[in-house]
C-alpha cells in the first residue's frame, strides 16, 4: 500500500531593516489554513494577502482563528513558488513591517487572506523580538508542502 501525504511545515525569517542580522521561527497550519488550502484546491478559497505580528504568548494551536494580541498587519510585498527540497514544492510570503507599524515586543505572526479578520491560514509564537517605533524589518514565511 502506498501511502502519501502532505505535512505543510513552515518558518519564518526576520530580516530587520538595519542589517543587525535575522531570527528563525517555525510556525503551525492551523485548521482554518488547512480547510482554506482544500478550498483552494477547488478554486472557491481567497489566498494570502496579509501578515500581521503581535504580541501573544499562548503557543500556536491548530483552532486558532487570531493572533492573540495584534499589533499590526500589513499586505503582503511579494509571493513566489520556490524549492526547498524538490522543484517548487513550498510557497514564500514576504512582507515588510516599517517604522511605527507593529511597535512593540513582538512574538507572534499570522498569515491572512484579508486586511482586517479573514482567516488565519497559519501562526508562529517565538522568543521576543522588540520593535521600537523607528524599527522597520521583513519577514520571510515560507510554507513547504512534504514530508
Amino acid at each position: 500500500m502506498i501511502i502519501d501525504s502532505i505535512k505543510p511545515k513552515g518558518s519564518l525569517v526576520f530580516v530587520p531593516h538595519d542589517g543587525t542580522g535575522l531570527l528563525l521561527a517555525e510556525n503551525l497550519v492551523v485548521n482554518t489554513g488547512l480547510a482554506a488550502i482544500t478550498n483552494r484546491l477547488l478554486n472557491t478559497s481567497a489566498i494570502p494577502t496579509h501578515m500581521a505580528i503581535g504580541s501573544g504568548s499562548a503557543a500556536a494551536a491548530a483552532g486558532d482563528t487570531a493572533l492573540g494580541t495584534q499589533l499590526g498587519r500589513v499586505a503582503l510585498s511579494g509571493t513566489a513558488r520556490v524549492t526547498t527540497t524538490v522543484s517548487n514544492d513550498s510557497v514564500q510570503f514576504t512582507a515588510s513591517f516599517p517604522a511605527g507599524t507593529g511597535t512593540g515586543a513582538v512574538t507572534e505572526a499570522g498569515l491572512f487572506d484579508a486586511a482586517t479578520d479573514g482567516i488565519m491560514w497559519a501562526r508562529s509564537v517565538f522568543a521576543v523580538v522588540n520593535k521600537a517605533a523607528g524599527d522597520g524589518f521583513t519577514i520571510v514565511w515560507t510554507i513547504k508542502f512534504g514530508v
